[in-house]
């Protein structure tokens, strides 16, 4: 298998549970709030926060963007 196929395999079933977190480390450390991150989440996807919630908490497999 290519690599480039494995990395795309790989991405396509992360969970968002499994990265949400990340994403808060990332915005924080560039001085930015969660609640930032949220209110560009949900212009992107749709999804408020306790829909976001939900999709972590049931670690939903699911491409949000």
């Amino acid at each position: 298998m290519d690599k480039q196929k494995k990395h795309y395999e790989r991405m396509a079933t992360m969970t968002f549970s499994s990265v949400y977190p990340h994403y808060v480390t990332k915005v924080e450390k560039k001085g930015r709030t969660k609640d930032e991150l949220q209110q560009v989440i949900e212009w992107l996807t749709g999804y408020n926060e306790s829909q976001l919630q939900t999709l972590i908490d049931e670690k939903i497999l699911q491409n949000l963007f």
